[in-house]
């Protein structure tokens, strides 16, 4: 299998080597963002070109390796996070979730790339589904915009590898006690997945239920490696 390194490259080669037509539309994405006043979401000051964040609140995006979750009975190292849920990290995972700005995950999703060790051998990323009433009601996944970011900086494939079959409440925004079991609430893709590690991916990481559930489901189907990384816990 091709070192991270090498994938890395390749993926960067891919995104710069596109042409006139996405040096234009880029060219194009830029003079619009300079023209529109647009607020940046992790501090409040002006983006002005920049997509996404500002280069102040690029600068405190640093991807950490975690031991200690749920997903794991000992520690070790097997989830990559861009540090606790709370100032600039809050703020990011609310705008995506909720307010839409979808370049945002590009960036996030770079940073976190940057954070996956190369020894993982990540072979794909597989994103957190949304139900379909749900993914229909906002429109899109917060979870598959970042997986596809996340892949391209690794030079690997986001693959649906997961569907999700029940309709369940916002974890995160239920108490302790009212939180559901979501023990079959995914059901895995064999075909879409396909051999080696695999990087979950969701946005944010609250008690663990969701990912823990993702990650048993993709487990009865096979998958013998698994991390997992989101913006903030």
């Amino acid at each position: 299998m091709a070192t991270h390194s090498g994938q890395r490259a390749a993926a960067v080669h891919r995104r710069t080597s596109g042409g006139g037509f996405l040096n234009a539309a880029q060219l194009f994405g830029d003079a619009l963002r300079a023209l529109l006043p647009r607020a940046c979401p992790g501090c409040g000051g002006q983006l002005g070109r920049a997509a996404g964040l500002c280069a102040a609140c690029r600068a405190h995006l640093h991807a950490r390796v975690e031991a200690h979750s749920p997903l794991r009975v000992q520690p070790v190292p097997h989830l990559v996070t861009l540090g606790a849920y709370r100032g600039v990290n809050r703020r990011v995972v609310r705008t995506l979730k909720f307010g839409e700005a979808r370049d945002l995950a590009a960036v996030l999703g770079e940073a976190l790339a940057h954070g996956v060790p190369a020894h993982w051998n990540v072979g794909a990323v597989v994103p957190v589904p949304l139900h379909p009433a749900r993914q229909r009601q906002r429109g899109f996944n917060q979870a598959e915009l970042l997986g596809r970011a996340v892949a391209a900086g690794l030079g690997v494939p986001c693959v649906p590898g997961l569907q999700r079959t029940r309709h369940t409440a916002q974890q995160a925004r239920r108490h302790a006690a009212q939180r559901e079991d979501l023990h079959g609430a995914f059901r895995a893709r064999p075909d879409a997945l396909p051999g080696g590690p695999v990087l979950l991916i969701d946005d944010v990481f609250t008690t663990g239920n969701t990912l823990l559930a993702c990650q048993d489901t993709l487990k009865e189907a096979g998958v013998t490696e698994l991390y997992a990384a989101v913006i903030a816990r």
